[in-house]
């Protein structure tokens, strides 16, 4: 019997964006990398090894710094090498969504009671830059239109990995949360989703109210967790014409 941490290992290897994309808008795919890989396999053998059923959390798509390195959401080479302990030479800067997302996580009670419940994505599992930054999908309709059938199918890849389908939280209001709902309107991945400030949101011009944030994080985990009745959001408007 497979675990949690074999498909997940599958899925990552098998990612590939073949659609032809907007001029100036180039693919970040870290998993075309030996030592991405290996830090992504070791990671995942590490935290996933089971069949528990986990709780997702949803960002937008991978950042050049953070999860457009390691493979791994919410998570820059940083904090691979000295908080998780997993070696690599991937880069040594650091990421503003990583450091609050192990903020919290270290709050929650650290990496093992955080990843053995929950497990951090994103809506594109592969990011995207444009003039030499990060690129969001939401950020241009027609790379929206471009990948859409993409997010589709990787969400019901993961989905098929072991996810729980009652509640799912979105790490981002606003374009992402809008997105996700309209999403998940037309495909009904899950029963009800709830959103939270996004990280770097909460980094970049929240910071001295940033133990607020991280509780209220924490709290909506939990509560998720344990089944507790949560305010879902719905949008009566389209955010594009045609998501």
């Amino acid at each position: 019997m497979t675990t949690f941490a074999d498909r997940l290992v599958s899925f990552y290897a098998g990612l590939q964006l073949k659609t032809p994309l907007p001029h100036g808008v180039g693919v970040l795919n870290p998993y075309q990398r030996a030592e991405t890989m290996a830090c992504v396999r070791a990671f995942c053998e590490r935290f996933f090894a089971d069949n528990t059923e986990r709780l997702s959390c949803w960002g937008i798509n991978p950042g050049r710094f953070g999860g457009g390195l390691t493979g791994l959401s919410f998570t820059d080479p940083v904090i691979l090498r000295d908080v998780v302990g997993i070696q690599n030479n991937l880069g040594f800067k650091q990421e503003l969504s990583a450091e609050f997302i192990w903020s919290v996580i270290h709050e929650f009670g650290g990496a093992d009671a955080f990843f053995s419940q929950i497990f951090l994505t994103a809506l594109c599992p592969l990011g995207f830059t444009n003039a030499g930054v990060n690129y969001n999908f939401y950020d241009d309709y027609a790379l929206l239109e471009a990948v859409k059938p993409f997010m589709v199918k990787t969400i019901h890849e993961q989905l098929a990995l072991g996810l729980r389908r009652d509640v799912a939280v979105c790490f981002g209001t606003g374009k992402l949360q809008k997105a996700f709902v309209q999403l998940n309107n037309e495909h009904h991945f899950f029963a009800s989703i709830v959103a939270l400030e996004h990280p770097r949101f909460i980094m970049q011009y929240r910071r001295p109210t940033v133990h607020e944030y991280r509780q209220k994080y924490i709290k909506t985990l939990q509560s998720a967790l344990s089944n507790e009745s949560l305010q879902s959001n719905v949008f009566p408007f389209p955010l594009f014409p045609a998501l």
